[in-house]
């Protein structure tokens, strides 16, 4: 798994990244009221928007860790926004992406790295 600044984690498995945001986030956020996950078939750039959530406190952009082709947005969130908050780094991912590039975690932290990022915060 890895980790960007603006707390959203990846997890590689051959081409294919799920993408999601950490608990961090999730607990930053509060409640989780709606979920709005990318249609599959969209292209997205690393460091692009490609996902909103809405709490009871904000709506925030989740943004791409990996550019690709998004192959599954995790539909089960519109009925279920909650579960970002219950399972933020496992049921609770947002999309699946087919990546574009090799070394598509190139640059992004590990989760001791990301540990002690959030720790200077």
């Amino acid at each position: 798994m890895h980790f960007t600044k603006d707390h959203e984690w990846v997890r590689l498995e051959g081409d294919v990244a799920t993408v999601g945001i950490t608990k961090h986030a999730a607990d930053a956020l509060g409640d989780v009221v709606f979920v709005e996950t990318p249609e599959a078939g969209k292209s997205v750039t690393k460091g692009d928007s490609f996902a909103v959530v809405e709490s009871v406190k904000a709506a925030s952009d989740v943004y791409a860790p990996v550019a690709g082709e998004v192959i599954e947005g995790n539909a089960a969130l519109a009925g279920a926004p909650e579960t970002v908050n219950a399972d933020p780094e496992g049921e609770g991912w947002f999309a699946k992406i087919k990546v574009s590039d090799a070394d598509a975690t190139e640059g992004l932290m590990d989760r001791a790295a990301y540990d002690a990022f959030l720790s200077s915060l």
